[in-house]
């Protein structure tokens, strides 16, 4: 049934199923094996990168510079606008690819370059033909509050969201159409403050999708207090989050999902890991994977979360597995590796499991095998013919 029978000393094991037979046996002799993957915030489906913006960036233009200029988030907009269902279906597959074959099993998945109820659905039925076609795990977020789409005001958006997107959603949703599990809002000066945010996460709260969004990012904006009052289950990015915000999301059991690619490429302070460690949050890692932030491995986020936030390699291990799919409400499923557990795991080819954080970029000599439900659905070649030293 895809799901973990036992876990244990092999010799243990071996006396357990003395009697059984196997499809396939694989010897692990040397190697490693751990839980998959889990990147608990990625924007995958998109049309239109943005490389023009990084020469921009590496120039001194800040974020919201380049935003104010109709690019950004708004670029991606109008060529995702543009685009049709089955070239985003398209590429969003051979993101997903990349992402398997960095050893993630699990991933979230937002809507939000659409801005406008069509594209938002357009998304969302993208990431649900993903969803029911490929053997990687898919938690969808409806994000239509990514940005205030031209032309708006951020109450006319946030009116707009609560009268016709999410009564939409929940149409979708009784008929099976699309399943959508989280709610997403940018809040953020200049974009959805906080009580257009309030607005918006309880709508969404209200038709049953859990609420895990962006917060506290650019500018500090109560975010977190606003998260642990709504019973969030995950907050991301809070670089700027108050002290009175990390014990709110600890007492709240609300997950900070830290993206260090962010706050790498955009040059931001990092977040406070060590501080909500200390606390008592729950802290998960993601990739952010989106036109601004091109990242599709979690090994290259956790050595940057331990060489830039101070994270423990061990910390790390935990934040982009059991932590991260707690972020996605999934930790009695997925994360670990334990008897009923789905059996998501990666086995790398080294016999310490440290060098998958260590070694910068080195996973595509490293994870010798990725495996969903049970079955292997990438085996890498290039271990068989050299050490990963």
């Amino acid at each position: 049934d895809g799901c973990i029978k036992a876990v244990g000393q092999a010799d243990v094991i071996r006396s357990q199923f003395s009697e059984a037979t196997f499809e396939r046996i694989i010897d692990c002799s040397g190697k490693c094996v751990l839980p998959g993957l889990v990147d608990a915030h990625t924007h995958a489906v998109w049309a239109g990168d943005r490389v023009h913006e990084f020469a921009m960036k590496l120039a001194g233009a800040s974020y919201m510079e380049i935003h104010q200029a109709g690019g950004g988030i708004h670029f991606t907009v109008e060529h995702t606008r543009k685009a049709t269902e089955d070239e985003l279906f398209t590429t969003l597959r051979h993101r997903l690819e990349r992402m398997l074959r960095a050893g993630s099993t699990l991933v979230e998945c937002k809507s939000g370059y659409g801005l406008n109820l069509e594209t938002e659905l357009k998304m969302l039925r993208v990431i649900e033909r993903a969803k029911k076609s490929m053997d990687i795990g898919i938690s969808s977020t409806y994000c239509g509050a990514h940005a205030v789409p031209k032309g708006k005001t951020a109450t006319e958006a946030t009116d707009d969201i609560i009268n016709n997107h999410l009564p939409k959603l929940k149409e979708l949703k009784l008929s099976g159409e699309i399943h959508v599990n989280n709610i997403d809002v940018f809040c953020e000066k200049g974009v959805f403050d906080l009580q257009s945010t309030r607005r918006i996460l309880q709508a969404g709260k209200d038709i049953g999708l859990q609420i895990n969004f962006h917060g506290d990012e650019l500018h500090p904006m109560k975010s977190a207090e606003l998260g642990a009052e709504l019973g969030a289950r995950a907050i991301s990015h809070l670089e700027e989050v108050s002290d009175e915000g990390i014990v709110a999301m600890a007492r709240a059991k609300c997950a900070a999902v830290l993206l260090p690619t962010t706050a790498y490429m955009l040059r931001l302070k990092q977040p406070q890991a060590r501080k909500m460690l200390e606390e008592g949050v729950i802290v998960a890692l993601g990739s952010d994977f989106n036109p601004n932030a091109y990242c599709f491995s979690m090994p290259m986020v956790m050595h940057l979360a331990c060489v830039n936030m101070k994270m423990s390699m061990n910390e790390a291990l935990a934040a982009a597995t059991i932590n991260a799919a707690y972020a996605l409400g999934k930790s009695d499923t997925h994360g670990s590796l334990e008897v009923g557990k789905q059996g998501d795991l990666l086995i790398i080819n080294s016999s310490r499991w440290e060098h998958l954080i260590y070694q910068f970029g080195g996973h595509e000599a490293l994870i010798n095998y990725v495996i969903i439900k049970g079955k292997v659905v990438y085996e890498n070649e290039r271990c068989e013919t050299m050490s990963s030293y």
